[in-house]
Formats: structure tokens, sequence, C-alpha cells
């Protein structure tokens, strides 16, 4: 069995995007909205642009995994447009 992760993208400005990734590779970064990234940062933000990938969970349990996703989200706020990127589970808070 393969190590299964869930992860925390963090942006320039502070938003951040919690993940899962079933195949633990290094090169993967999520699969945020890019056009609701995009509107946060100007061009010339972008000509320099850093970004922090840390692993929160590990398990070889998918199920596991994809239960501790939603907690994950649920526990960092990310789903709140004030805090990050992730668009599910949905959000009642409104972006300020």
């Amino acid at each position: 069995m393969s190590i299964k992760v869930i992860y925390k993208i963090t942006y320039p400005n502070g938003k951040i995007y919690i993940g899962k990734d079933i195949t633990d590779s290094i090169n993967y970064f999520g699969s945020a909205n890019s056009n609701l990234i995009a509107k946060d940062f100007t061009r010339e933000q972008r000509k320099d642009f850093t970004i922090r990938k840390e692993i929160l969970f590990e398990s070889e349990d998918t199920n596991e995994i994809n239960q501790k996703e939603s907690e994950y989200i649920q526990k960092y706020k990310s789903n709140n447009p004030d805090i990050g990127y992730n668009q599910w589970p949905k959000n009642n808070q409104k972006s300020s």
C-alpha cells in the first residue's frame, strides 16, 4: 500500500488550500481554482511567486484520507473565502 496525504498549500497572501493526494507526489500542488487564486494577485506579484506545501496527515487508508480532508478543511476554515481557496464543503461565511 502507498502513503496518502492531506496537505496544506499556503500562498504569498497568506490564504490556504487544503487537499489530498493519494499518490504522495512531491510535484502535486492541488486542484484549487486557478481563476479564483489569480484574482488575488497582480501581474507583477505573479512574476515571483512562492507557495509552501505542508503535509498535515498521512495514512495508507483511502477512506481515512477522504474523511480527514473534510475535517482539515473545516479545522483550518480554508473554505472561508477570507482564509482560503477551498470551495467545498460550502461555507456560509461571506467574503468581506
